[in-house]
């Protein structure tokens, strides 16, 4: 019986193609219906709505942008909703909160299906080399039956429990990438202020005990300035919000993540929500702009003005 792949944007496209190549037999569905045209060419079979994928398939994989989108697609709160997924194994890749994947769970299990979710970390370029990394829960025969699958997908995947597990450890991993991507973003901006080569400082990080993955692939878009998508600002404000959401729940603090929040905020208010995450740069360049409207401009060697001592009277400490 085939698979079936729907949700065809910036990551799921790659993915689909990544199981057609492995020979996958892949049945496709896209709201776009031209994404699907890729994958057509590569052997993949394009059916006309995502009540054919179910029809046609007793695996289907959705890697879809919001819960509103889930439930469109699977007719969630419809007659249609039982007689699709019953039988059926639904394959949860996308970000949606915690909650609503337990109550998918639940919602498909009383209906007759199986449910796995299967959040990656990695964005658009592991996705197309399929080096994503993956994180399962669910019932362990219903993970067990999934997890080749997803071989063509996944460098490795991870075995999270229960849902929600994997949505919550996804949740810990992107509170890391984007704190990690801000502070690289911020030493950039630190460092063109004081007249300083990024290509340089670049060379520098590479050759330290701070490289990583992460930063070798986002050091050069703020070298260039070059904010084409590779996870977009837009989606990573989206998971900020459901990460935040998380946090508040468990009643935990989480400063960073909420200073990140509001600068993604202004990065997507400010019409870059749909370039590169690095394009937090945007924001914290009109936050020095605001603050210091005659700083010096980009280039310009700056020497810091020393601390002011103490003021006559007071004792030094």
């Amino acid at each position: 019986m085939h698979v079936g792949f729907i949700g065809l944007g910036v990551m799921g496209l790659p993915m689909a193609a990544n199981l057609a190549r492995a020979g996958t037999p892949l049945v496709v569905a896209n709201r776009t219906p031209g994404r699907c045209d890729p994958l057509r060419a590569l052997g993949a079979e394009v059916a006309a709505s995502p009540a054919e994928v179910f029809d046609r398939a007793g695996t289907v994989i959705l890697m879809l942008a919001d819960e509103t989108a889930v439930d469109d697609v699977l007719g969630r709160g419809t007659p249609a909703f039982a007689s699709r997924v019953a039988g059926h194994t639904v394959v949860h890749m996308g970000t949606t909160s915690a909650e609503y994947s337990a109550g998918l769970r639940t919602d498909i299990g009383a209906a007759g299906g199986r449910y796995v979710e299967a959040p990656v970390s990695g964005s658009r370029v592991p996705a197309e080399r399929g080096e994503l990394v993956g994180m399962l829960a669910g019932d362990a025969d219903a993970v067990a039956a999934v997890r080749p699958l997803l071989a063509p997908l996944c460098r490795e995947t991870f075995d999270c429990g229960q849902v929600p597990g994997a949505l919550l450890m996804k949740f810990s991993v992107n509170l890391f990438l984007i704190t990690q991507v801000t502070g690289l973003a911020e030493a950039f901006h630190f460092a063109e202020r004081h007249g300083l080569d990024r290509r340089l400082l670049s060379d520098v990080l590479d050759a330290g005990p701070m490289a990583s993955a992460v930063s070798r692939i986002k050091s050069p878009k703020l070298v260039e300035r070059d904010f084409s998508v590779q996870a977009a600002a837009a989606d990573v404000l989206k998971n900020n919000r459901l990460i935040a959401a998380a946090a508040r729940e468990a009643g935990l603090a989480s400063p960073l993540l909420d200073v990140c929040h509001a600068l993604y905020g202004e990065t997507v208010a400010q019409g870059h929500g749909g370039e590169d995450m690095a394009a937090v740069l945007h924001a914290l360049e009109s936050r020095t702009e605001t603050a210091h409207p005659s700083a010096h401009p980009p280039g310009a060697v700056t020497t810091p003005s020393p601390p002011p001592g103490p003021t006559a009277g007071t004792a030094r400490p």
